[in-house]
């Protein structure tokens, strides 16, 4: 059921069990939020199961359930830590996601209020910072505990750990109140959390998938030596029980609490109309990437605090606040470089290095684009992109993430470029060898001419040989390859197949190397002997042929069935007159372009030689055409997406396989089925977009065993 289906057409039933899903979806997000410090969606998808289970309820009121996520907060306190009660329950905030969501927010205050049009009514605007809500109580100028929210009722006691932040006084000045609870946001900035990632890394320690996380995992360690020695951050923004009074606006009530000596956020102004609070919202949006933290949207507040208090709060939020959220999945930040990476089959693929900017919940550093001409503003046919603004070091961009790919640039402010920002100049050498590199007419794409003479190739070549659908050897990987290549073990796939022979049984100088043991050394001797019988298709798709994809070699492997016909069939392809050839482009899925690219890669000298040093040490297996009489899906193309529960990935793509169908990694027109288990996203909304017909892994297996 998408989020955005109409809710009437449900009936009570559907509903009932419409909201328990959602129950569960959001207990277990928020229970993996806040108390696992390991999100499993993002901010986007949880507001937006929110938002439906909102609506639901207005829709059906006598369906709201005892555990309804509207009446909840955060979660439980996690065991390890001991308990402690607020004094006044730390609450959420209401989300506005929209300009008019804003509009709206300050028109319900002004009804409530009863103010005329004329009164004036000042907000206050913050950054919502990205991190762990937290709750210092001092009594008599001490601090005597910190606490998480937990569930807004119920926090964690982290005193010590919060002890260890130097943004926390622990004694604050004489004209302090008797009792004052301060509330803010533990945090992680991007050097520190940047800094932090590559300690981990290098102690084989786990690593944090952005600072939120770090920041949370770090202040929640039952031994205070850890948080001690991470970097974190506090910033107040808010105040629960006191005493006395502090002051009678939300502004001074702030600037009261830095003269008590807390840190708090220099972005935070005051605005007196929607109009202003959006105005603020977009600029901070556009300061986001030089913050050097998190921020995931802007707080507004009413700043008289007689007005908030006649407000008042509702189950879990209060009436006189609310959040502006960002878009999730957009950022703006800025390019520090441009590199040149050298792919395996030779393409000069451009990199963004990028100021680090959470973006859906992701740390990205690096951004995808392209190739040149994407780069100065046009498409392959030369058609402007973005107005025809191109990218240059220094710019201000938007970033954005689809899906699991490589974020992507989607816009430049060239407002804020630098004066001193030169256009881009594509190289037209190779950054790896000095090779030429060349664009072919009608190639997006300039190539580098160098072979496997150029070591960015050699490489990239070998780690895809290696890999889990190609030879798939236990014990060399990508680090393998690349440590072996630069002490010159290997220069080719040939010589995987060699090193035994080549090193004397091979253990003694397999042993020095670091990381390598008498038994590891073995091991790898002996994984590599196992791949020697290997299967065409799996041969064919590890030589990492241009074009040349899983799919298509084993289309090639069915076809011609042996080594010596496939190598055959491709010298004789040589003439395009030839039945060969014709018999090449006649497979269906095989055509002109990747026949032409396969036909070369025999035909070159060189690149031959190295496939016939390599066959040569290898006992490669027969692969004969499926049965796919009677077959139901004989002739399709299906795409497998999300988690199977009840076989692997590979056995279900193998099941399809033999039953004739065409196995894809990629939505499109031409698709006939998806099969979609949990956690299946971008594809099947594509699918359904598309028609295509979409199965569940139990329809997918009768369908299978039909």
């Amino acid at each position: 059921m998408q989020l955005d289906d109409n809710l009437d057409v449900l009936t009570q039933t559907e509903a009932a069990a419409e909201l328990e899903r959602l129950a569960a979806l959001l207990r277990d997000a928020n229970l993996a939020y806040h108390q696992a410090d390991a999100p499993i969606m993002s901010d986007a998808e949880f507001d937006a199961l929110r938002r439906r289970n909102a609506a639901l309820e207005a829709r059906f009121p006598d369906l709201v359930r005892q555990d309804s996520p509207s009446a909840t907060l955060g979660a439980p306190a996690a065991e390890g830590f001991g308990k402690i009660t607020h004094a006044q329950r730390m609450l959420s905030l209401g989300n506005a996601f929209t300009d008019e969501d804003v509009e709206d927010f300050v028109k319900r205050i002004r009804k409530y209020l009863g103010l005329t049009a004329d009164t004036p009514l000042w907000f206050t605007s913050e950054p919502k910072i990205d991190g762990l809500s937290l709750s210092l109580r001092y009594e008599h100028g001490k601090l005597v505990q910190a606490a998480t929210r937990g569930d807004g009722a119920i926090g964690e006691n982290v005193t010590q750990n919060a002890k260890t932040i130097e943004d926390i006084p622990h004694v604050l000045p004489a004209s302090g109140p008797e009792i004052l609870e301060v509330r803010g946001e533990v945090y992680m900035s991007h050097q520190d959390f940047s800094a932090l990632n590559q300690r981990q890394e290098a102690a084989g320690a786990k690593t944090f998938a952005n600072p939120r996380n770090a920041a949370a995992g770090s202040l929640r360690q039952l031994d205070v030596a850890v948080t001690r020695s991470r970097p974190l951050r506090f910033f107040a923004y808010a105040w629960g029980e006191t005493s006395a009074p502090i002051a009678t606006s939300q502004a001074a009530a702030i600037e009261q609490l830095a003269e008590w000596g807390f840190s708090t956020n220099p972005l935070t102004q005051r605005a007196c109309s929607a109009q202003n609070l959006i105005a603020q919202y977009h600029k901070i949006e556009e300061q986001r990437a030089d913050l050097g933290y998190d921020i995931d949207g802007v707080v507004y507040k009413v700043d008289d605090l007689a007005y908030q208090d006649r407000l008042g709060l509702r189950s879990t939020t209060p009436r006189w606040a609310i959040a502006h959220k960002f878009a999730a999945e957009l950022a703006w930040t800025k390019i520090e470089a441009i590199d040149i990476q050298v792919g395996r089959t030779g393409a000069l693929s451009p990199v963004a290095r990028l100021v680090p900017v959470t973006v859906g919940g992701v740390v990205v550093s690096n951004a995808t684009l392209h190739n040149e001409d994407y780069i100065a503003g046009r498409n392959a046919q030369g058609v402007e992109i973005r107005d025809g603004r191109d990218i240059r070091v220094g710019d201000t961009v938007q970033v954005y993430r689809a899906g699991d790919v490589i974020p992507k640039i989607k816009d430049v402010d060239v407002s804020r470029r630098p004066e001193d920002a030169k256009p881009f100049e594509f190289p037209t050498l190779c950054p790896e060898c000095g090779s030429e590199a060349e664009r072919e007419a009608g190639d997006a794409v300039r190539r580098c001419t160098g072979g496997m003479i150029c070591p960015a190739q050699a490489v990239e070549k070998l780690k895809h040989f290696v890999s889990r659908a190609a030879f798939d050897i236990e014990g060399m990987g990508a680090k393998q390859v690349e440590q072996f290549y630069r002490d010159e073990w290997i220069a080719e796939p040939a010589d995987i197949f060699t090193l035994e022979a080549r090193y004397g049984s091979g253990l003694q100088a397999l042993k020095n190397k670091t990381g390598w043991g008498d038994r590891s050394a073995r091991n790898l001797f002996a994984a590599i002997d196992e791949k020697r019988k290997i299967p065409l298709n799996r041969l064919i798709f590890a030589l990492g042929l241009r074009h040349t994809g899983e799919a298509a070699s084993n289309l090639l492997a069915r076809h011609y069935n042996t080594w010596p016909r496939l190598a055959a069939a491709m010298d004789a392809a040589t003439d395009p007159n030839s039945a060969a050839w014709s018999g090449l482009i006649d497979i269906d899925g095989i055509g002109p372009v990747m026949a032409h690219s396969l036909v070369m890669a025999f035909a070159n000298p060189r690149e031959r030689a190295a496939i016939d040093r390599l066959v040569a040490h290898l006992d490669v297996q027969r692969v004969e055409a499926p049965a796919s009489d009677g077959s139901p899906v004989a002739g399709k193309t299906i795409v497998f997406t999300g988690t199977l529960e009840k076989q692997t990935r590979a056995e279900a793509k193998a099941r399809a396989e033999r039953m004739g169908a065409k196995v894809s990694g990629s939505v499109s027109a031409k698709t006939d089925i998806l099969v979609a288990g949990p956690g299946a996203g971008s594809k099947a909304k594509k699918a359904a977009d598309l028609g295509i017909e979409i199965l569940d892994e139990d329809a997918w297996l009768a369908l299978s065993q039909a």
